[in-house]
């Protein structure tokens, strides 16, 4: 008799995603992650494994701006700020790797701002 394990069910959703979703040099993957109290996004170039451009809610100006707080408006943040490190590496396209998380809440705010920033995908 098995339980229903919330983690488990994520990976198996994240590894259905990363069968279809790989980064170039040209389009790099943008992947997110979560936790309770953080998130975190990273854009990945999966030819040469290679990370171009990442921000998370644990970096020291977020803990301060936000307390400890993860919210929609702190990962609109964590968007806006990896959309910009991106844009100064060059990167102008990605594909987005929402991680076997539902595209909702956190991470849609995320993707947008990340749109917003100027990131095409």
């Amino acid at each position: 008799m098995s339980r229903f394990d919330k983690r488990t069910a994520i990976r198996r959703k994240h590894a259905r995603v990363r069968r279809k979703v790989s980064g170039t040099a040209a389009r790099p993957r943008l992947a997110v992650n979560k936790s309770n109290s953080y998130i975190y996004a990273q854009v990945i170039d999966d030819e040469t494994g290679t990370t171009l451009a990442a921000a998370s809610s644990l970096e020291k100006d977020f803990k301060a701006k936000f307390k400890g707080i993860l919210n929609k408006e702190a990962a609109q943040e964590v968007g806006k700020v990896l959309g910009e490190r991106a844009k100064e590496k060059g990167v102008e396209a990605v594909v987005f790797d929402r991680g076997g998380y539902i595209y909702h809440g956190r991470v849609k705010a995320l993707a947008d701002a990340a749109r917003e920033a100027g990131l095409d995908f």
